[in-house]
């Protein structure tokens, strides 16, 4: 969990084909968050802790080509408090039974679990989630529903909080989904200057 000083360790998968903003955009909210608590107390210890996770160290090929560099591979990740799935392109991920057994691992150690665009659909695959309410980008409500058919899959919001499991639509709803854990986990003033910093229309209501 949290390590000695108290900031929250904050995993976000990656995996090839991953979306980059599904990622890059809840990595940019957690490090601005950190940031930005430091100004306002350059003596606390940092807010968030944020790693990106994935199979190997070897670099990781998003959907547009981008590549990104693991911080650790699936033995060598610390627990989280918060885990992030992103999505993008999940058939791959979803056919890699390293991968899964990962997330189930992982959350079963977080504080919170959460998901961008068609992570949803590695979350299900994981065991994470297996009934109730969840999201995930427009176009893949009814393919999330077809696999997953126990799942209350709703259209409409911008992501759905139930608790220890919060799931996003697509793309720039992770930014938003992300902005409201830093709300839930650090309070809503740090959160509210995270987005002020990132010039981000912050949409507070889902």
């Amino acid at each position: 969990m949290s390590d000695s000083h108290g900031n929250l360790r904050v995993a976000i998968l990656a995996f090839d084909d991953v979306e980059a903003l599904d990622l890059a955009g809840p990595y940019e909210v957690f490090t601005t968050a950190t940031r930005m608590h430091r100004r306002g107390a350059p003596d606390a210890p940092p807010a968030f802790e944020v790693a990106c996770v994935a199979r190997s160290l070897a670099p990781v090929r998003m959907r547009a080509g981008l590549q990104v560099l693991p911080d650790h591979d699936f033995a060598s990740a610390p627990q989280p408090d918060l885990l992030i799935v992103p999505g993008g392109v999940v058939d791959a991920a979803l056919d890699c039974p390293e991968t899964l057994a990962w997330i189930a691992r992982a959350d079963r150690g977080a504080t919170l679990s959460a998901s961008v665009c068609t992570g949803a659909f590695l979350l299900a695959a994981a065991g994470v989630v297996v009934d109730g309410p969840v999201t995930t980008h427009w176009e893949d409500i009814a393919d999330l529903r077809a696999r997953f058919p126990r799942l209350e899959v709703r259209e409409g919001p911008r992501w759905v909080d139930r608790g220890r499991i919060v799931t996003s639509a697509g793309i720039t709803a992770g930014i938003d989904m992300s902005l409201h854990l830093v709300a839930r986990l650090a309070g809503e003033a740090l959160a509210l200057r995270t987005a002020r910093q990132m010039d981000f229309a912050w949409t507070r209501e889902p």
